[in-house]
């Protein structure tokens, strides 16, 4: 089954353009993973938006694993403002 992931990054003013280039970086890795469909950032007013879209649970987990494995920057730490929102989503039933 296919799954997505929303993430919303709260980064202070003075580490937005930073958090922009963490999140490109994560992105790029994670689109190389097999399994993965897109993986996308986003802004919207202040936050920082992250979208990943995968084949299987899985494929999810494969991509999360080699951000990691290639010390791509997850940290959450005093640059965010505010803690990260992260939704996990699943398709929705088709409509009768």
């Amino acid at each position: 089954m296919t799954v997505g992931l929303v993430a919303v990054h709260y980064p202070r003013p003075e580490h937005r353009d930073e958090m922009i280039s963490r999140v490109r970086q994560a992105a790029a890795v994670i689109a190389a993973t097999p399994g993965c469909l897109a993986a996308d950032c986003w802004l919207s007013g202040e936050a920082v938006l992250t979208t990943g879209q995968w084949e299987t649970e899985q494929a999810c987990a494969a991509g999360s694993a080699a951000a990691r494995a290639a010390n791509v920057d997850f940290d959450y730490d005093d640059r965010e403002s505010r803690p990260r929102q992260i939704f996990r989503l699943t398709p929705a039933p088709n409509g009768q």
